[in-house]
């Protein structure tokens, strides 16, 4: 088995780790539809739409370079830049984590109801079988009302999840990126 070499392990630290974006000038990461000053302008969907492609594709700790031409380099612009982006990305982070942790909470509660609901109608079942025309109703009501309940609560747990998982694992991979901004 062949060893690295030190230039070959630098190359794919840089492939696992890092994404580097080339801007003209600041205002390229924000929308131009948002007349806002830059301290509160939105982002622009081009940028969020490839840092997303490009961050979903790397390791958990990610290195966020923009490359700003030299002459267009001011850092106090960058440090409100960063701030605003790590903001932007530990809110959306937790929006989403906060919907996530609903869904299943919610998923639960009806996957538990569910199951009563179908305790209930065994039980009258057991004890009525066809004695009681309120039984039977109550039967003929719960048992695919609770059946319905249980496989959408099921659903709520283990697949809604998952349709959203890759936006809360981009936003918590940017949540924690380093953001650098370098002369090229």
């Amino acid at each position: 088995m062949e060893e690295k070499g030190v230039a070959e392990e630098e190359e794919d630290s840089w492939e696992k780790t890092e994404v580097r974006f080339a801007i003209n000038k600041y205002e390229d990461i924000f929308s131009d539809f948002d007349p806002r000053p830059l301290p509160q302008r939105g982002f622009s969907d081009d940028f969020l739409s490839e840092a997303k492609r490009a961050a979903l594709v790397k390791e958990e700790n990610i290195n966020f370079i923009f490359m700003v031409p030299k002459g267009q380099r001011d850092i106090k612009k960058e440090g409100k830049i960063k701030e605003r982006l790590e903001k932007y990305f530990n809110k959306h982070y937790k929006i989403i984590k906060d919907k996530k942790d609903a869904m299943v909470k919610e998923g639960s509660i009806l996957t538990i109801v569910g199951i009563i609901m179908m305790m209930v109608a065994t039980y009258l079942l057991f004890k009525y079988k066809s004695d009681s025309l309120w039984a039977s109703f109550v039967i003929i009501l719960f048992e695919p009302a609770g059946w319905f309940i249980f496989w959408h609560g099921l659903d709520n747990v283990f697949f809604e999840p998952r349709e959203i998982h890759p936006d809360l694992e981009f936003h918590k991979k940017m949540a924690n990126a380093k953001i650098k901004f370098v002369s090229v």
